[in-house]
């Protein structure tokens, strides 16, 4: 037996389900986030990044504003790596975006982490 879809219009077997428009919700990763572990660890990565943006800093400015943090490796992939301090990154909104885009690699981020993890000795 089959159906016309009412989210995409074609055709479909009657036990199909269709997939077209679905949205995210964000899955298990979503209720990670909403821990209290997760915002204390939150807080603490912002803290030892002196409340900067870590790329931004990097460059040589100074941003403050909108901070975020940031998971290197994706929740959705590695939720063992929730709290693991190498994997988190403080970065502004901007530079999320970019993150989030694949438009800043992981290798470079993860070097950010390091050195805020193993600060250079002077």
């Amino acid at each position: 037996m089959f159906k016309a879809c009412s989210k995409c219009g074609k055709i479909h077997p009657a036990d199909y389900q269709c997939h077209v428009g679905r949205v995210y919700r964000g899955g298990n990763e979503r209720a990670l986030r909403k821990t209290y572990s997760w915002r204390k660890k939150s807080e603490e990565i912002r803290e030892r990044a002196s409340g900067l943006c870590e790329v931004c800093r990097d460059q040589g400015r100074y941003t403050y504003n909108d901070l975020e943090v940031h998971h290197i490796y994706k929740l959705r992939e590695y939720p063992e790596r929730l709290l693991d301090d190498f994997n988190l990154v403080c970065l502004c909104v901007e530079h999320h975006k970019q993150a989030d885009a694949g438009e800043l690699s992981q290798d470079y981020l993860t070097h950010l982490a390091e050195e805020r993890e193993n600060p250079p000795h002077t």
